[in-house]
């Protein structure tokens, strides 16, 4: 099967598209021919890793896992012989978070972890793409139990994150003020904003408003920059660990000190959380933002893209097996 590969830490252009073995499914797995996956921020940290954390997770000196991608949608090809939940031809999605593997043509997943049947009312590009952010973003939320009335900015808007964001947090009733930038701000109101910062504009953190929450889905802002802006008990998270990893200190020591504290879960995939999202997605209630669709043989473009900052949603790579309706 065709996989990119990166035996070595480095620029995007250490993927290489090959030929690997094609996995074979353990009795408790199903085996996925993929249709579609994506390249997101988590893929471009493992590959290139900044924080030390990362190279204890991912291996110290080289990659441990040398296929990356942590999102997919696609077809069960075959299922190991203790699988009961899945049957050949279902199609599925879900995550492979920290086991990555989907960019390839083919993976190995066991039948208990995050992957569920595909929302019928959705391509595999929009199922690929429907989990990553979104899950980080939900993390946050539960986390900080956000509720109906809430006032939350989110930093980011655009992002695989933000843009899941935005809709979660409209789900869950708060009152949204989203920043982004000029071209996306139609985008973002249609997500569920209720109010948007053009960043080109205006500073955000310069504001006089109080919020409950304030989210920066793209870790280009800090606690220190954002804490006039929350309410004296208001809560601020991002999805970047910070400069020096500062937010998962002030994570341990704010809430210490009462009043304005930073928050920084951990996240666990689920299946529940897959789940969660196939209702949202079949309610009508969420769907993944799409910017860009590249095939496989055209993952180093695809990540530098993703490495300029300046997506909208998700960048997907398309492995359409020659046939291209779904």
């Amino acid at each position: 099967m065709k996989a990119s590969v990166n035996t070595i830490y480095g620029p995007p252009e250490v993927l290489q598209v090959m030929e690997v073995e094609k996995p074979t499914p353990k009795d408790n797995e199903v085996l996925i021919k993929i249709h579609a996956t994506t390249v997101n921020r988590t893929d471009c940290g493992f590959r290139k890793p900044e924080y030390l954390v990362i190279r204890l997770i991912g291996g110290l000196f080289k990659p441990r896992k040398t296929i990356l991608g942590t999102e997919l949608a696609g077809e069960i090809e075959a299922i190991g012989s203790k699988v009961t939940t899945f049957k050949p031809s279902d199609q599925v999605f879900g995550l492979s978070t920290f086991h990555f593997g989907t960019h390839a043509e083919y993976v190995c997943i066991p039948e208990n972890k995050s992957i569920a049947i595909k929302p019928a009312n959705i391509s595999y590009q929009e199922a690929a793409a429907t989990c990553e952010g979104a899950w980080y973003a939900l993390t946050n939320f539960r986390k900080v139990n956000l509720k109906k009335g809430d006032k939350i900015l989110i930093n980011g808007a655009t992002g695989a994150i933000g843009s899941a964001a935005v809709q979660l947090a409209k789900y869950f009733g708060a009152e949204i003020t989203a920043v982004c930038n000029t071209k996306n701000i139609e985008l973002v109101k249609s997500l569920g904003a209720n109010e948007v910062i053009d960043y080109t504009k205006e500073d955000f953190t310069k504001r006089n408003e109080l919020y409950d929450f304030v989210f920066d889905a793209v870790g280009k802002s800090s606690f220190f920059k954002c804490k006039k802006l929350l309410k004296p008990k208001g809560i601020y998270f991002s999805t970047e660990l910070g400069y020096l990893s500062q937010n998962i200190f002030l994570a341990l020591i704010t809430p210490l000190v009462g009043g304005k504290k930073v928050t920084f879960p951990i996240p666990k995939d689920t299946k529940e959380i897959v789940l969660y999202f196939k209702d949202l997605v079949e309610k009508g209630h969420f769907k993944a933002v799409i910017d860009r669709v590249y095939p496989l043989e055209e993952i180093v473009e695809a990540t530098k893209y993703v490495e300029t900052g300046q997506k909208t949603g998700n960048v997907v790579i398309s492995l359409a097996h020659h046939h291209k309706s779904y």
